[in-house]
């Protein structure tokens, strides 16, 4: 088992457990997604998986299956050392049409991932990476701080693909930490990049910030995040609500049985999503956060 995933188990178990918080059940609009929706995003899912891989690699694109997966992408620029900084890739997808921006997530064994993730604490955003957005609109510190190392690079390199390649799209992706860093750069980049379509897919995506992040996400990302949950993955329901934390809309729950559901709303409690299905750790299944995603496990 992931030593973050443990960790997080042990030190939010009795929290999660002590603090339940009901809430009237709705099922309303909770739509399944057709098969062709869900083959839709298996490009993402291998992006956000490659992310696992060596800078050295990403940047070559001969990472094995993950790049195989997504022959013509145009590497840009990579960075990280999976260690104080996760790794991370810029390039462009010419079938797509979009620069793709990926973030890894949790490796077994990086001691300080593993301590950004055990940072609860909720903190404004930098006011220079950030301008404008308001000091009410609160994120997990750790996660801040990660996003911070990497922002100014990944915009270079998203600025230096639009100028090459000429496109007007740009999608992030990431799992896990992975995911929750591709979250802050969908809130970063439109505020320094203009006439830019934005698309964020994340999977096992924990909380990220506060009900001001949430709802700011929600009214300036207009649906386009995804946040993609498979099963009984416990990351997507920490850290807890009763610590402040709160997910945007735009959740996709993988069920036990494959499906896909669209879950309208913020933190949706139905049993059919992720905090109805999984209402505290205690019930969930670690090993469901590395997938599989529609047949593709995350990691390189």
């Amino acid at each position: 088992m992931d030593s973050t995933l443990a960790l997080l188990i042990l030190n939010l178990a009795a929290w999660t457990f002590a603090f339940p918080t009901p809430e009237v059940e709705r099922r309303q609009a909770i739509t399944t997604l057709s098969a062709s929706q869900v083959s839709s995003f298996k490009p993402f899912t291998f992006y956000a998986s490659a992310a696992y891989c060596q800078p050295a690699n990403t940047l070559a694109w001969n990472c094995g299956v993950n790049c195989q997966a997504n022959p013509t992408f145009e590497p840009i620029a990579s960075g990280g050392d999976g260690d104080a900084t996760q790794f991370w890739y810029v390039g462009f997808d010419p079938t797509l049409k979009t620069i793709i921006v990926a973030h890894q997530g949790t490796d077994t064994g990086d001691l300080l991932s593993d301590l950004t993730d055990l940072d609860f604490s909720l903190t404004g955003l930098n006011s220079t990476l950030f301008p404008g957005v308001s000091s009410d609109v609160q994120v997990h510190s750790g996660f801040a701080d990660e996003q911070a190392i990497t922002a100014l690079s990944i915009l270079a390199a998203v600025q230096s693909g639009i100028a090459r390649f000429g496109t007007t799209q740009v999608t992030m992706v990431g799992h896990s930490l992975g995911g929750a860093l591709a979250l802050l750069d969908s809130v970063f980049l439109p505020l320094h990049l203009s006439n830019v379509t934005y698309r964020t897919i994340t999977y096992g995506l924990p909380r990220v910030g506060n009900q001001q992040f949430a709802d700011y996400v929600d009214s300036h990302a207009g649906g386009s995040l995804t946040h993609i949950n498979n099963k009984e993955d416990p990351i997507p329901i920490v850290p807890g609500k009763f610590l402040g934390f709160h997910h945007p809309s735009g959740e996709v729950h993988i069920q036990d049985s494959g499906a896909w559901e669209a879950c309208p709303g913020q933190d949706n409690p139905s049993t059919q999503c992720i905090v109805g299905d999984v209402p505290n750790i205690f019930e969930s299944d670690e090993s469901d956060h590395d997938g599989p995603y529609d047949g593709v496990e995350m990691g390189c």
